[in-house]
């Protein structure tokens, strides 16, 4: 089946039109902004490093995603796809920062240089692509089988296209070398970087001169750099220094992960679906958003939460549960780690819920690096897991399949039904848009029928801006956060 998208070049947000960008008011200064965490891989965009290129509007990739995780135009103005051959039409005028033109070559050159990697950008793994130019700005992808989601793969960070420069024989130099507003100047390894506005840019001029970064591990610290007129915009806000900012100086974000309790379907107490359903019974959700996140946290109504804005209009209640059972005392080991610093207290809420339900329950918590081989193996009756819930694609799919599918390679809950595996297969196989949409809320309803999964809340990230700030991207996928309508007054 031959499936044709044609996309309108209009820009919103982050990538406004540029008369909207010109508007007055804007007052030309730099923006200086404390994020949580340095580079890892000398901000290689084939690294994790490659959301901050975006966070910044320094590289670009050939497609965005809107908040319902379409693609939309960016680099690429349209594209079309003809079984396993997708085809995108690029952008004419784009310049690279290094004054040089963007053209097929160039995207080919990095899309191969992403393919070949090792290890592979996390939105290629188990996808070969072959890629090749089709004159100057036509660009042809070909997969090993028929997929869906190929537009939707090219909006991952790590497949941003860069200048030629860019590319050493075994690194990938980003300075100079985007097709953003803002051109990266100059990168100070783990302590800072420093951007530019882009006079050149083809969709027009940014509102602020340039940005500085500065890169502050610290919590703490980068709440006190907001406090004291430090920063302008801060990543990641602790709740614990929430409350010690002014309320207009905070918005929480909802994320795309959800706190999930994993029950063992395969072996010990909750293989019977009704001391499942009597777990599920028995947590008070509210509770714990409450106590333990202080309110910062939305109480789950499904897997996919509110970063997900289309997926509670599309759910419906949740029908062919088991009755719930008595536990009769049924003894239980919750497992989860260290790392996130809430999970631990978590498990506290959760034990005493559920020895009040009639379980007895024993609390195992270690670092996660010490403590995943054994959930995957399914050594515990349950696991706490703070988990995203879309992948680089946007699109949720890939998450239920990996967690819930008979064969999923992360697979907690030993999850063994044919009828998730078909509503799995079904989401995985559609189109994008709303028939894609609707086939992965039914997988989610599948799943949750069984309460192999009990989703409890789902997280929120508190960004932090001074109040003469105006027009900071508050975006749930973390790509977005300065743009073309960025600017302190």
């Amino acid at each position: 089946m031959s499936v044709t998208v044609i996309a309108v070049p209009a820009l919103s947000g982050c990538f406004a039109s540029s008369a909207a960008s010109d508007s007055a008011g804007s007052g030309d200064k730099r923006i200086r902004v404390a994020m949580m965490q340095p580079p890892r891989s000398g901000l290689s965009p084939l690294s994790d490093d490659a959301f901050k290129l975006s966070r910044w509007s320094t590289a670009e990739t050939l497609v965005r995603l809107d908040a319902h995780g379409d693609a939309q135009p960016m680099l690429a103005t349209k594209w079309r796809q003809d079984g396993r051959t997708w085809t995108f039409e690029l952008r004419e005028g784009v310049t690279f920062h290094d004054g040089t033109k963007l053209t097929a070559t160039d995207v080919v050159r990095s899309l191969r240089r992403a393919a070949d990697a090792s290890p592979k950008p996390r939105i290629l793994d188990g996808v070969t692509l072959d890629i090749a130019a089709e004159g100057t700005h036509t660009v042809r992808i070909t997969t090993a089988d028929v997929d869906p989601l190929v537009a939707q793969r090219m909006s991952s960070p790590q497949l941003s296209i860069l200048a030629a420069k860019a590319y050493g024989r075994k690194t990938v130099n980003p300075v100079g070398a985007g097709t953003g507003p803002f051109e990266l100047t100059k990168s100070g390894g783990t302590s800072y970087a420093t951007l530019d506005r882009y006079e050149d840019y083809w969709g027009g001029r940014a509102k602020a001169a340039g940005i500085d970064v500065k890169y502050i591990p610290d919590g703490t610290a980068r709440a006190a750099a907001l406090r004291s007129g430090e920063a302008d915009i801060v990543e990641a806000v602790p709740v614990s220094q929430a409350s010690l900012l002014e309320e207009n100086q905070i918005t929480e974000v909802p994320m795309p992960r959800t706190n999930t309790l994993y029950l063992n379907t395969e072996s010990g107490p909750f293989r019977a679906p009704g001391l499942r359903a009597a777990a599920r019974e028995a947590i008070d959700t509210r509770s714990i958003v409450k106590g333990v996140y202080e309110g910062r946290a939305d109480v789950a109504k499904g897997l996919l939460g509110p970063a997900l804005p289309w997926a509670d209009g599309l759910r419906s209640d949740v029908t062919g549960r088991a009755e719930a059972a008595g536990p009769k005392g049924a003894e239980i080991t919750i497992g989860t780690f260290t790392d996130r610093a809430e999970l631990p207290e978590v498990a506290a809420v959760l034990q005493q819920q559920l020895q009040e339900a009639g379980f007895r329950v024993r609390l195992e918590i270690r670092e996660y690096a010490n403590i995943e081989a054994d959930a995957l193996e399914g050594k515990f009756d349950a696991f706490i897991l703070s988990r995203a819930t879309i992948l680089d694609s946007g699109d949720p799919a890939a998450y239920l399949y990996s967690d819930f599918a008979s064969d999923g390679s992360f697979n907690i809950a030993q999850l063994a039904e044919a009828e998730v595996d078909a509503a799995l297969d079904k989401a995985g196989e559609t189109p994008a848009g709303d028939k894609r949409r609707r086939a992965i809320i039914a997988a989610e309803a599948a799943v949750l029928k069984t309460d192999a999964a009990i989703p409890m809340l789902h997280e929120r990230v508190i960004q932090g801006d001074a109040s003469n700030v105006v027009g900071s991207v508050k975006d749930p996928r973390e790509r977005e956060l300065i743009g073309l309508d960025t600017y302190v007054k």
